[in-house]
């Protein structure tokens, strides 16, 4: 028996380091930053156009973010669409109601661009489909799942061949609660939240990331150095969006910023470099 284990253990250690060394060779491959910080456009490029419409990823896309984030939801009918409130009473005049509680030919025929702006009119909300064809090969995609099936949206994922383009935002208590994350979300990226810095060392231990979130209220210099050592890269939500922020998130070696004004955010990055 102990000559059995002798042999067992260093099979194992081989395995742990192929493991760990396939998870490296991941993280490696994740795209890199255009202006040595990631941009991620928040719910696209927004100033004065529909937010989450193809109009504001199409101008993500011209700017040169990094990344688009998208907000997925389930329509009554089992269509995946880009929005942010579980409603849809913001972004459209004279009708109310859930997301969930309509289906996509009806979300489909609401005007989300009449209330920003004549140019705007006829602005048509998104599905999850529309905006992987017009981002493959141009950006990619900071998905923030809001209410959708990662099942589902993974097969439409792979149909595009655009797993490697995708990070999932998921506050890290409910990827410790899955015992398959790796087969589930494949060779896309998970993006855990820890919430609280004292969460940070065991989401790294438990799903050995490459890349972690978190918002100004928690990012510090040892967050980012934590991360760092751990080979994770950080990204962080901003507050206020202001240049004071942006030089205290850089000055913490902070790996990508989600701002509301990319385009000013690109400009202050060029100027700093």
């Amino acid at each position: 028996m102990r000559k059995f284990l002798l042999i067992l253990i260093p099979l194992f250690s081989l395995g742990v380091l192929s493991l760990n060394a396939q998870q490296k060779l991941k993280c490696e491959s994740f795209r890199k930053a255009k202006q040595g910080t990631y941009v991620i456009a928040h719910r696209g490029a927004h100033n004065g156009i529909p937010e989450n419409s193809l109009p504001a990823y199409q101008k993500a896309i011209d700017l040169g973010c990094d990344f688009v984030e998208i907000d997925v939801r389930t329509t009554k009918d089992g269509k995946f669409v880009s929005v942010h409130n579980s409603t849809v009473d913001n972004y459209v005049n004279g009708t109310t109601g859930k997301v969930s509680d309509m289906t996509l030919a009806e979300l489909k025929s609401l005007d989300i661009g009449a209330r920003i702006g004549e140019n705007w009119k006829n602005t048509r909300i998104p599905t999850f489909e529309e905006i992987l064809a017009l981002c493959k090969g141009k950006i990619g995609i900071y998905l923030d799942l809001k209410d959708a099936p990662v099942q589902e949206l993974m097969n439409i994922i792979r149909k595009y061949n655009m797993e490697s383009d995708v990070i999932w935002y998921v506050p890290s208590k409910y990827l410790l609660e899955m015992s398959n994350v790796d087969e589930m979300f494949g060779n896309s990226f998970i993006m855990p939240d820890p919430k609280k810095e004292e969460n940070l060392p065991n989401v790294i231990k438990t799903l050995n990331p490459c890349v972690v979130a978190t918002d100004m209220g928690v990012l510090s210099k040892d967050f980012v150095k934590t991360s760092q050592n751990a080979g994770a890269k950080v990204f962080v939500d901003e507050d206020k969006g202001t240049e004071v922020e942006w030089k205290q998130i850089l000055k913490w070696k902070t790996d990508g910023i989600q701002t509301d004004d990319p385009e000013k955010l690109i400009k202050f990055l060029k100027n700093k470099h």
